[in-house]
């Protein structure tokens, strides 16, 4: 696992700021504490920190071909690449090195950017100086595992694994994007291609750019495709277990310390289930528990354990608001997930004992298992029975009118389904998965901001996604629009920034490109009944995992944000509310300080909408702020 960086010029005659190169670099230390390494041609300039996992001893980069014609800089891992490698070799491709970068560089100059991304399992960003041809190509892999940002100028472009390698360049613009702002605030992190900042895009998974003398141009190839067409339930279970054993095993390969989180979900557990498989019980398992019981599960971390014959390596962690500045450093973005933080915490115990992890990330997409989706099919099944025009005049006007308390009766709190019962099934499914609610947001973000948008929000993303997929059946659609937006810019996102802070690379088997493109292809009816999801993947580890594991209900990992806002947050959010406010221009203040009261007097949660502001603040003071550590 690495970091890269690099300038491109459109001029043939400019040069690179070798002094930028290496502060680009510098920035992404912790990505790579092993080595650098710089590419410095004309008009192209790489700079790239490694950590060393495979071929320790070679692969440094970048990597050249035979003739110093093309040349690579790479971060991520190809699992396939021995397979490639001998096709390569078949051909009269020469290597130098034992690892798979140099396979990535002679597969381009075989097959092409597009041939040799599509022929790629595994997680990856990378560039390619090809002087033949004078054009540099940067690619990102097909589920968005590892991150490439992208910033264009007149000039040319530059881009980066991080953002803050970027920022290094005080010409850089820190203007924040309006549009990117409303969707953070919506959603609790921004989706791709947008950046927090304008002029700063992500390329987005599954594509590729190619930057010539003149331009740039941005390609797709490859989309999950979803389209139910495996029907057979036996076929399907005797195949996933296949598939999924196949992905652990192809992810084993290292030369430094490698092992797995352990959680106690069925994600991690079904990963730990195959390193044992593979590898027998002597595997490194982490298992990280907390003080507060309900965020705590060690209890079903154990019962795994036990059932497989492991001794994990555990850690008890101690959440404190310190972290967050940490947090505002490595994300470059305002990040509203709070479970950055157990990730984070998590992360750093890991690196304790491993270099490299296996994590369960993308078991939730691929086989179904949110809770979400349970309810969204719900909904979906009731606004088809019922008709237009009572949806119209009844149940959207009811829902709008519905109260949100907190503090009613159980029962009586179903405001959100009313609403989503009155929505388009898409707009519904974007109101769901949204931190802040759309009705909240117009509310919360300042008036002036919500106007230089010229309308754009959130939902207009997944509408986008939608009209292009084309889905009718609801569990597809769900699942499709978090391929593209929830997993790869909030899932993949957090644990990326969190695993290479510590400089540990994480693996993700459950996004092995087979698997995924076996996944995508099942029926609905395989994977929920009822309200129960995963129902395939249990009964692919039924016998071979405990029971109590697989019926267990699903727990997230989280953090007890309503007890910070009360206590070490308190005076933090007073100052956000008064006049010197870092926020005034971007959140409404009185809107804010309403929601502080009504957080604080019980009668409505608002911690999503408080801990969104509060993320901002610090990203803001971190990376924006005149003076700030960032500047």
């Amino acid at each position: 696992m690495c970091g890269i960086a690099g300038i491109v010029h459109f001029s043939s005659a400019a040069r690179v700021d070798a002094g930028r190169l290496r502060a680009m670099a510098a920035a992404m230390f912790h990505r790579g504490p092993d080595a650098d390494g710089f590419h410095e041609r004309g008009r192209v300039g790489f700079a790239f920190r490694r950590l060393a996992i495979i071929d320790r001893a070679g692969s440094n980069q970048p990597i050249h071909n035979e003739d110093g014609t093309i040349s690579i800089v790479f971060n991520g891992e190809i699992y396939n690449f021995k397979d490639l490698r001998a096709q390569l070799v078949a051909k009269g491709h020469r290597f130098t090195t034992a690892g798979d970068t140099e396979t990535v560089l002679h597969g381009y100059e075989e097959w092409g950017a597009r041939g040799i991304c599509e022929r790629l399992n595994g997680m990856f960003a990378f560039a390619i100086h090809d002087t033949k041809r004078d054009v540099v190509v940067l690619a990102r892999d097909r589920m968005g595992i590892k991150p490439l940002h992208l910033l264009r100028s007149r000039d040319g472009i530059a881009f980066a694994s991080e953002l803050k390698s970027l920022l290094v360049d005080p010409d850089v613009s820190r203007r924040i994007d309006p549009r990117a702002f409303v969707e953070f605030v919506a959603l609790g992190y921004v989706p791709a291609p947008h950046t927090i900042f304008a002029g700063i895009e992500k390329v987005r998974p599954g594509h590729f750019a190619t930057v010539t003398n003149a331009d740039v141009t941005i390609e797709r190839y490859f989309d999950v495709a979803f389209d139910a067409t495996s029907t057979d339930g036996d076929r399907a279970r005797a195949d996933v277990r296949e598939l999924l054993r196949d992905a652990v095993t192809s992810q084993l390969i290292s030369e430094v310390p490698l092992g797995c989180f352990l959680s106690g979900g069925i994600d991690s557990s079904a990963v730990a289930l195959g390193m044992v498989e593979a590898q027998g019980t002597s595997i490194d398992a982490i298992t990280v528990g907390f003080d507060d019981a309900r965020f705590d599960e060690r209890d079903a971390a154990h019962v795994v354990a036990r059932s497989l014959g492991i001794d994990p390596h555990e850690e008890v962690v101690h959440p404190d608001p310190s972290v967050l500045d940490k947090l505002a450093f490595h994300y470059d973005e305002p990040h509203a997930d709070p479970s950055n933080v157990p990730t984070y915490l998590l992360c750093q115990a890991a690196r304790r004992h491993v270099t490299v992890a296996l994590s369960g990330d993308g078991g939730d997409e691929m086989f179904g298992g949110y809770r979400r989706y349970a309810f969204d099919v719900l909904e979906n099944r009731a606004r088809s029975l019922l008709p237009r025009a009572f949806v119209r005049g009844v149940i959207a006007p009811l829902g709008r009118a519905w109260p949100k308390a907190d503090t009613l009766p159980r029962p009586l709190r179903f405001k959100t389904t009313l609403m989503n019962l009155g929505l388009d099934p898409v707009d519904a499914y974007c109101r769901s998965v949204s931190r802040v609610k759309p009705e909240d947001v117009e509310e919360f973000v300042d008036r002036d901001v919500l106007r230089s948008t010229d309308g754009w929000r959130a939902v207009d993303r997944f509408r986008a996604i939608d009209e292009r997929r084309k889905l009718t059946d609801p569990l597809l659609r769900a699942r499709a629009l978090d391929v593209e937006t929830w997993l790869p810019d909030d899932c993949l996102v957090k644990v990326d920034r969190a695993s290479m802070a510590h400089s540990l690379e994480v693996r993700v088997p459950f996004l092995d490109g087979p698997l995924v493109d076996y996944a995508a292809r099942l029926h609905p009816r395989l994977l929920m009944r009822g309200r129960e999801g995963k129902v395939l993947l249990k009964q692919v580890l039924r016998g071979r995992l405990p029971d109590e594991i697989l019926d267990r209900r699903k727990h997230g990992f989280d953090l007890p944000v309503r007890a910070w806002l009360a206590g070490p947050l308190a005076a933090e959010l007073d100052a956000l509310c008064g006049s010197a406010s870092p926020l005034r221009g971007w959140f409404d203040l009185a809107t804010l300080s309403r929601y502080v009261a009504e957080e604080r007097s019980k009668v409505r949660d608002r911690s999503r909408e408080l801990w969104t502001a509060l993320m901002f603040a610090r990203f803001h003071a971190r990376w924006c702020a005149p003076g700030g550590a960032g500047s």
